[in-house]
């Protein structure tokens, strides 16, 4: 519908706008970074469904690539992001058919460790060579490959899922009344 549209790109639109707002959880790793911008993907899921929340990430990802390119950065990390904050949301989608604490904080575990998965396999493969490659910065060189993804990319995605679940469960806990109406 109409509604549900307009519902999507508005909520696009606000996780756009909260990829501004990012902070580094490890000191050694500053270009690993967190921002907030999960949480309308998270809202599209409790109101629609799982399609909806992917539809949300895809249009934010787009606005990011369009409106705000960071050069090799961007081309290589954003594809990453798209596909970590997939499989996240993916493993939360048992909210849609039961919503208690139970089953989110199993959702919540899931989606963390497909996230820290996804991006272990996707570092490895993909973007360590390729940042080597266009961006003159070769990780694996620098660090050790395996030191990078085990001391950096895994706790960094571990403490990424705990904060993105413990933030949608502050923000959904006072807008469930409103979100379910929707």
């Amino acid at each position: 519908t109409n509604t549900r549209k307009f519902l999507i790109a508005i909520l696009s639109a606000v996780s756009f706008l909260l990829l501004y707002f990012s902070f580094p959880l490890i000191p050694a790793a500053d270009f690993l970074k967190v921002d907030f911008s999960i949480l309308p993907v998270l809202i599209a899921l409790v109101i629609f469904d799982f399609k909806s929340a992917i539809g949300v990430l895809l249009l934010r990802s787009l606005l990011k690539l369009l409106l705000n390119n960071g050069g090799p950065g961007s081309m290589i990390g954003l594809p990453m992001n798209f596909v970590a904050l997939g499989v996240f949301v993916w493993g939360l989608t048992i909210l849609e058919e039961k919503s208690n604490k139970q089953e989110y904080i199993l959702g919540s575990v899931l989606g963390t460790i497909l996230l820290t998965v996804a991006m272990v396999v996707l570092n490895y493969i993909y973007a360590v060579p390729l940042y080597a490659k266009f961006a003159n910065f070769d990780i694996a060189q620098f660090i050790g490959l395996y030191k990078y993804l085990f001391a950096m990319v895994v706790p960094f995605n571990l403490l990424e899922g705990l904060i993105f679940s413990v933030a949608f469960a502050l923000i959904y806990a006072p807008l469930k009344s409103i979100l379910v109406k929707l």
